[in-house]
């Protein structure tokens, strides 16, 4: 039986960003051993994957004695385990893992690309950023970008080897599951526990922004024009779920006083029932900078949530302007104020576009699909190894 190690930087990203992907492939010939640092996810991850796993601590910034410490064990683990292949997603374990496992001679390296973080960074941090990205791309095997316009910004500017790149499927690192995100199968129980933390009033409109509180979230331009859409609305409610991550790229100190005290924004830290919010909410605005393949989206148009998003790599491979929702020019708050005005005035319209996009992500992103596309690839490298 094959031996696959998949990592992340974060126990965060393997319960989230995939979901499921690992049982998958540990019932479908593989045996798999998960790796990311420690974390609070861990026990309920254990639970959903029931994989083996192993805890290496990783940092996200740039900490050079940590990481080079880091480093070291990965490449102990990987000469022990001898794994087929190792497959890593995050910057952070996809350069720490690229490297050491080039260095322990592992012969099928894979590293999925869902999102860059320099896209949004300036000066000496941005130059970091690159060459770290290309040190990965040089250390990997093979480079999986998440979609295909972040496949074409990545050739574009000459990040990775053409040859090395791949899109598997239709995009996507790991898809939706759509037996959890379906209003059919929502529990009665769950949705009125979600209503009374909201103080739920069926008469208020309802809109939703889910994701890390950083400022390439959008979270600025999201604010704005929703303080703006409320003074001729009052019956609007903006719900932001997602916890501060300020030791990273903390928002503005005035977009945080208005997050703090206005009468109409519901902020709640995070929560493992996103698809209840979703289906409470009139609409999603995803106003991120960057992004690879936004599972946000895919979960959004999977439960019907009508759509205003940035129109950025990933978010354009999901959401057709006019078609499946509606797109807006990135870190301009004033299109996304035209746009909201427009989707609010239309409710009936988003609907059918919103109906479009669900039937879209059936055909083409649901998470048997890219899974199976995934352990296909697996096979076709083994059996060429």
């Amino acid at each position: 039986m094959p031996k696959l190690i998949r990592i992340t930087t974060a126990p965060l990203s393997l319960k989230y960003l995939l979901s499921n992907q690992m049982r998958y492939m540990q019932e479908n010939g593989f045996e798999v051993i998960m790796v990311s640092s420690e974390g609070k996810e861990w026990p309920d991850l254990l639970a959903n994957e029931k994989c083996e796993h192993r805890i290496i601590h990783m940092t996200r910034k740039i900490t050079p004695f940590s990481d080079l410490r880091s480093l070291w064990r990965l490449y102990r683990l990987f000469k022990n385990e001898k794994p087929d292949i190792i497959h890593s997603h995050t910057p952070k374990a996809g350069l720490l893992a690229m490297l050491a496992a080039k260095m322990a001679g592992i012969k099928i390296r894979i590293h999925t690309i869902a999102g860059l973080r320099f896209m949004t960074a300036t000066g000496m941090t941005r130059r970091i950023l690159i060459f770290m990205e290309k040190l990965t791309a040089r250390s990997a095997q093979f480079v999986w970008p998440n979609s295909n316009s972040l496949h074409n910004y990545i050739l574009q500017h000459k990040l990775v080897n053409p040859k090395k790149m791949q899109v598997i499927g239709q995009g996507s690192s790991n898809g939706v599951d759509l037996d959890r995100y379906s209003v059919s199968v929502l529990k009665p129980e769950k949705l009125n526990e979600v209503k009374k933390l909201l103080n739920y009033d069926k008469d208020l409109c309802y809109l939703l922004n889910m994701g890390r509180i950083v400022k390439d979230k959008g979270i600025d331009e999201v604010l704005k024009s929703f303080s703006l859409v409320y003074e001729n609305n009052t019956k609007l409610r903006l719900i932001v779920l997602g916890a501060f991550e300020d030791d990273l790229d903390p928002i503005a100190d005035e977009t945080k006083r208005i997050l703090k005290t206005h009468p109409a924004i519901i902020h709640i830290d995070w929560s493992d029932q996103v698809e209840y919010f979703m289906h409470l909410s009139h609409l999603l605005i995803h106003a991120s900078h960057r992004e690879g393949f936004p599972n946000t989206l895919l979960q959004a148009g999977a439960m019907g949530c009508p759509i205003v998003c940035s129109a950025i790599e990933g978010s354009v491979d999901i959401v057709t302007d006019k078609e499946t929702g509606l797109l807006f020019e990135p870190r301009n708050p004033d299109d996304l104020l035209e746009k909201l005005k427009w989707a609010l005035s239309q409710p009936e319209e988003m609907k059918k576009k919103a109906a479009n996009l669900r039937k879209k992500i059936e055909e083409k992103f649901s998470q048997p699909y890219l899974h199976g596309c995934i352990r296909e690839k697996y096979i076709e490298l083994l059996n060429k190894k």
